[in-house]
């Protein structure tokens, strides 16, 4: 199935959830926000929103020491 990570295609597998997607992508919860098609998404929401075809997500994540954010 083909998504849009950060403007990228992509393809995976298997349906997988947003949290799943943030597992892989070693991605904290605690320090990013994911943009599910245009909508940012609680946290709570994560495992229960599960990716389908042509989905865009937009991934930013927070750092420390000077860097306040990068997109992954």
């Amino acid at each position: 199935m083909r998504i849009k990570i950060n403007g990228n295609e992509e393809i995976i597998e298997k349906p997988l959830s947003l949290a799943e997607l943030a597992g892989l992508k070693n991605i904290s919860p605690e320090k990013a926000v994911i943009e599910h098609n245009l909508r940012i998404t609680a946290k709570e929401e994560w495992p229960k929103i599960i990716l389908k075809e042509n989905d865009n997500v937009e991934i930013v994540s927070f750092l420390g020491g000077g860097e306040k954010w990068k997109i992954s």
